[in-house]
């Protein structure tokens, strides 16, 4: 482990912010619009200056991303009509504009992958792998320092779909967490040549939260007409992994066969690294990949505690597991891990960490379905 004192590493002292909300879709969207309205004006003030201190990489000011966004509405609309009511209803709970919303709903699209700026870390390991006989997921969110302060937990109940429990920031759509019907999802950027107007991901990942069996979990992830793709690392509570590596056009699907899956920021499958952009330029991601594989598979029986100690490690910092944003670094290369979950499928519990969890402690929160 990295025993020096990093910089720049917030320390809080409270858990992140709980919303609970329930009702229909445009309800519950108001809810977290109201209840996080300060984070939400935050995050899109943070997405502002991130694009205008990236003008010479995109020559896109923040009115042109709005034009862009718009471009995707129609097809999440004909798609998923709930998940943009939700949309709408964040920007009305939060007094901003539905435009303003969707360019956050869709930065990776508007930016054109440009900024690669996302380093996320997903692991799982099944019953057979854990001291206990429980299926645990782990996940560290990595994104601009900035948006640390606008972490949330939503914990929902859907007028007609399974509850659920995610971690989001901002306004965006929460779709790392897991729902009563014991499907957890993680989801990882990866970067995509074909990547086309269509739906955003993150309202595909979205509807990934909605599905009643795995099957349908996997199915939401390869929706018609997507825009592009994450990798999405799907765990049952019966123990079923999967990491479905997504485009617009292709897809691949990885089975756990020895009770485990790691995932970061590139593709896996031959098949997909064909349509990969920059590899090149994720040679980090392949650092932090190698580095959670060799850790998972040092231990035949996993618990909570083990899987924290893998997020908390710092080979390769700053780009380690546990990201760090250290002082004098590109601008548009100082994303850090502003968040790390662990959530215990069979439990239905999600213990999270609100900032670096090498400084910070876990805490717990419950599905109450």
């Amino acid at each position: 482990m990295f025993k020096h004192e990093i910089p720049n590493t917030p320390i809080h002292k409270n858990p992140p912010m709980l919303i609970e909300v329930s009702g229909s879709h445009r309800e519950m969207g108001q809810q977290i619009g109201e209840a996080a309205r300060p984070q939400i004006q935050h995050s899109i003030a943070n997405a502002r200056v991130l694009i205008d201190a990236a003008y010479d990489t995109l020559e896109l000011t923040w009115d042109g991303a709005k034009i862009q966004a718009r471009k995707y509405l129609p097809f999440a609309e004909e798609r998923y009509p709930q998940y943009v009511d939700e949309l709408r209803g964040i920007a009305e709970g939060a007094n901003i504009s539905l435009d303003d919303i969707m360019v956050l709903n869709a930065m990776e699209a508007v930016t054109g992958d440009a900024l690669h700026l996302t380093r996320c870390t997903s692991m799982a390991v099944n019953e057979q792998r854990t001291a206990d006989g429980h299926v645990l997921a782990a996940h560290n969110e990595d994104w601009i320092p900035e948006d640390e302060d606008d972490v949330l937990v939503i914990s929902a109940k859907p007028d007609k779909e399974p509850p659920f429990l995610a971690m989001t920031y901002g306004g965006l759509l929460p779709n790392v967490g897991f729902n009563a019907y014991g499907i957890a999802q993680l989801i990882d950027s990866v970067y995509p040549s074909d990547s086309r107007i269509g739906i955003p991901r993150l309202v595909v990942a979205r509807a990934v939260l909605a599905s009643r069996r795995i099957s349908g979990a996997i199915g939401r992830t390869l929706v018609q007409h997507r825009a592009a793709g994450y990798n999405h690392l799907l765990v049952h509570e019966s123990g079923e992994i999967y990491s479905v590596e997504v485009s617009a056009r292709k897809f691949e699907i990885l089975y756990a066969h020895d009770g485990y899956m790691v995932h970061t920021n590139h593709y896996l499958d031959p098949q997909m690294k064909q349509v990969e952009k920059d590899p090149e330029e994720l040679l980090s991601s392949r650092v932090r990949y190698f580095r959670a594989s060799r850790l998972i598979r040092q231990n035949e029986q996993h618990s909570i505690k083990s899987l924290q100690s893998i997020q908390k490690d710092h080979v390769n910092v700053p780009n380690s597991i546990c990201n760090h944003n250290i002082a004098g670094a590109d601008p548009l290369d100082r994303e850090k891990t502003i968040s790390a979950l662990v959530i215990d499928l069979t439990s239905r519990e999600m213990h999270i960490t609100w900032g670096n969890p090498c400084q910070n402690v876990y805490h717990t929160f419950h599905l109450n379905a």
